[in-house]
């Protein structure tokens, strides 16, 4: 059986959690979103960008920009 770092095994833990309270945008909440904005894709930009703001300043996640410069877009190995 294949094992796994503990940094992974935290982050799936953290996952959970974050599944646990609501803190995951699924495709149903993703509609319900931008049903309730009108579909307009300003408002819902505005939105979210108020939300990761207001997030950020909270300290409730810290967004990872993984690099995108990889050379070799293959199989991800």
């Amino acid at each position: 059986m294949k094992q796994i770092s503990n940094k992974k095994y935290e982050a799936y833990q953290q996952y959970q959690t974050d599944m646990l309270h609501g803190r995951i945008l699924t495709p149903d909440g993703l509609r319900v979103l931008c049903a309730s904005l009108d579909n307009d894709p300003e408002k819902i930009g505005k939105h979210m960008l108020e939300m990761l703001a207001k997030f950020r300043s909270e300290g409730l996640f810290n967004v990872v920009v993984e690099d995108e410069t990889d050379d070799d877009p293959g199989n991800g190995e």
